[in-house]
């Protein structure tokens, strides 16, 4: 069974620092590309980092570029977001996801129940 668990969030400054992870079991992780998605209120959901399977390669938002770090542990089964110089507009309730493409060109596709992030003075 597929388990993907973040933890890690909570309340913090304008300018606070948070660090995001999520424990992954149950498929084999390290063929996964990994990502964190966030949903404010009222809003789409929005990729906000990736990180590939075969070589660690990472990707970013524009609005999260230079101060957030996407990082994976192949080993521990685990991904971690460090998210520094938090704004209010991060306010989300962040998601990781496991993404993996199929020979036939499908999409296989897991996502974690949501860990809540809220940047308030």
């Amino acid at each position: 069974q597929v388990h993907l668990v973040e933890s890690g969030g909570g309340l913090v400054q304008p300018g606070g620092s948070l660090r995001l992870s999520c424990a992954a079991s149950g498929f084999t992780f390290s063929s996964y590309a990994m990502s964190w998605y966030r949903q404010a209120p009222g809003k789409e959901r929005e990729l906000v980092a990736t990180i590939t399977s075969a070589y660690g390669s990472t990707n970013y938002a524009d609005s999260v570029k230079g101060r957030f770090t996407i990082s994976r542990d192949n080993a521990k089964n685990t991904v971690s977001l460090q998210m520094n110089s938090l704004k209010p507009e991060d306010t989300a309730v962040y998601y990781c996801n496991a993404r993996r493409r199929t020979i036939v060109g499908g999409v296989v596709d897991y996502w974690g129940q949501g860990t809540q992030v809220t940047v308030s003075s």
